[in-house]
């Protein structure tokens, strides 16, 4: 039997025209041009199948070099061309099912007791059984064919971790089992790569030349059907070479078990380990931390690990550690704390040297899992995307960057006065105060969500970004405001009737008449806009004021009730 992933289609696409398909890597990269973008089961699985593409693309074209080899392949819309060739060279590799080499498996893989496990140990929305992402109930009994090999593909990105099964030949097998190694390489990561209106635009952005400052490709860099095929254990002393190897970097051994209907069940373990310390010489797609922690705890003078997306905070609101320069690090100067994604280095690049239009706009699609249990469960996937003109990541025109990242404090600021008032509101009704103020700040940013994102994909078309600036400003300041008057509307008679509460500057009588004016001045302050009052007390302050001048410690409760 065979399944020739060269050949038979397997992987889905939405075409530009919005229809959809599935097609063989052939059929991919022939069309690339036609089609709008690759869907995956999950968002997950979308990212590694376009990194293997990405290999595909990155060996079969050998480069691109430098960068004028990557605007050869820019300016030719038959540049994937050389790929049908490559993909016949390597035909036996791309075999689901071949009897000897079956595509990122391992063909003679099996426990001491000839174990077959459910297909729930890769399918990643039924993680250990428990349906997430889907509606299978309970298990996963048999997969296409064509699933299968997407499964397969992003159980090497994304498996979960916890104890395995020990298989025969590995010699980290204790007791029949393998002790917790850690996720996939890619669910180590905050996955973020650019995307452009069709595949063949997404594939190209994110080929990253070869001689791009800050990454270290190796001149024996390949993907692993162009290596030994591997062994149930480890290889030895096996370290990253680039990007080729990354993008299909083998950290699980598996083996399908199939019949000629489909496949019915997996045997799984764990493959080669991957370090995730100081890799973001070789990694592009992630940003990076400096953990000081891990300095101390290694011995190390600097070491960097992957910044991972939090669920909570929408991309536009980490906006600076997308496209915020890294900083060069002179004489005495202390490292940066985060670094940009080497994808968005390189778009930098592009645009920087004219390859590509300060108007072109990409989108910076971030795809991530949130595990949960010791890792051994995905609970969460992370999905979003920014869309924003390449300007904003040129290097010598910083303006419309640092406007744009100002812009996203701005946000911050209000809905903090936001949540401010939500505080004092609970505090006047005599009410707890957590629950009140993060539900107001998650209503302020899902608020400003949409309205950011539209300003910034408008910002490169403004003439002056400073004016741009300021109209945000002025619309944050509509919104945010009409928030705090629902929250008013919403407060209750207890709220409107006040009570005595302490603060850092003595006893007040606070309601919520006394709440809105504080908001209104706090929210006007934040934005930069002149504060207008209503009928506000006299020497009215913030209760959370750092430094009161002696006229302005509050008012006592005689004054207050009077």
């Amino acid at each position: 039997m065979s399944f020739d992933l060269t050949e038979r289609s397997w992987i889905p696409v939405l075409r530009r025209d919005g229809g959809q398909d599935e097609l063989s890597l052939r059929e991919l990269f022939a069309q690339a041009g036609s089609l709008r973008r690759i869907v995956g089961d999950v968002p997950t699985q979308e990212f590694a199948l376009l990194r293997l593409l990405l290999a595909i693309a990155h060996d079969a074209l050998d480069g691109p070099r430098d960068l004028d080899g990557w605007a050869e392949l820019w300016a030719d819309a038959d540049c994937f061309a050389p790929v049908a060739a490559y993909l016949d060279e390597h035909r036996d590799r791309f075999d689901l099912l071949h009897p000897l080499t079956p595509f990122f498996q391992v063909a003679d893989l099996r426990t001491a007791r000839d174990e077959v496990f459910s297909l729930n140990r890769i399918v990643a929305d039924v993680p250990n059984g428990e349906p997430f992402f889907s509606a299978r109930m309970p298990t996963v009994d048999r997969l296409g064919f064509a699933e299968a090999a997407r499964w397969v593909v992003h159980a090497h990105a994304y498996d979960t971790s916890g104890i395995k099964t020990g298989t025969v030949g590995d010699d980290r097998a204790k007791s029949g089992k393998v002790y917790p190694l850690g996720v996939g390489w890619a669910g180590t990561l905050g996955g973020l790569f650019a995307e452009g209106d069709s595949v063949r635009e997404t594939l190209l952005l994110n080929l990253v030349a070869a001689d791009t400052t800050g990454l270290r490709i190796d001149g024996d860099d390949r993907p692993a059907w162009r290596r030994e095929p591997c062994g149930a254990s480890a290889a030895a002393n096996r370290h990253a070479s680039g990007v080729r190897d990354l993008y299909t970097w083998q950290t699980r051994r598996m083996r399908l078990h199939f019949d000629e209907d489909g496949v019915h069940g997996v045997v799984l373990s764990y493959g080669d380990p991957l370090a995730a310390h100081n890799m973001h010489t070789r990694e592009p797609m992630t940003a990076w931390r400096r953990s000081k922690a891990q300095e101390k705890k290694r011995g190390e003078a600097l070491v960097y690990l992957p910044r991972e997306h939090d669920p909570s905070r929408s991309v536009w609101r980490g906006l600076s550690s997308l496209i915020a320069e890294r900083q060069v690090i002179g004489q005495g100067a202390e490292a940066a704390s985060e670094l940009r994604p080497g994808i968005l280095e390189w778009v930098a690049r592009l645009v920087t040297e004219g390859e590509l239009p300060r108007g072109f706009l990409i989108r910076t699609r971030v795809v991530g899992a949130v595990y949960g249990t010791q890792q051994s469960v995905i609970d969460e996937i992370v999905d979003d995307r920014l869309a924003m003109a390449v300007l904003l990541l040129h290097r010598q025109d910083r303006e419309y960057a640092q406007q744009a990242i100002d812009a996203v404090g701005d946000a911050e600021h209000a809905v903090t006065a936001l949540g401010d008032l939500a505080t004092d509101l609970a505090r006047a009704a005599g009410t707890d105060t957590d629950g009140p103020r993060t539900r107001a700040r998650e209503r302020g940013f899902d608020a400003l969500d949409d309205p950011y994102r539209i300003w910034l994909r408008a910002l490169a078309d403004a003439a002056n970004p400073e004016e741009q600036r300021t109209l945000w400003q002025q619309r944050t300041h509509r919104i945010i405001g009409r928030l705090g008057d629902r929250l008013l509307a919403e407060a209750g008679e207890a709220a409107w009737d006040g009570r005595i509460v302490a603060t850092a500057k003595g006893t007040v009588w606070l309601n919520s008449a006394y709440a809105d004016g504080w908001f209104r001045r706090r929210l006007s302050e934040a934005l930069g806009i002149p504060h207008q009052p209503a009928t506000e007390p006299d020497n009215e302050q913030s209760l959370y004021a750092d430094s009161p001048t002696e006229s302005d410690k509050g008012l006592s409760v005689e004054r207050a009730r009077s």
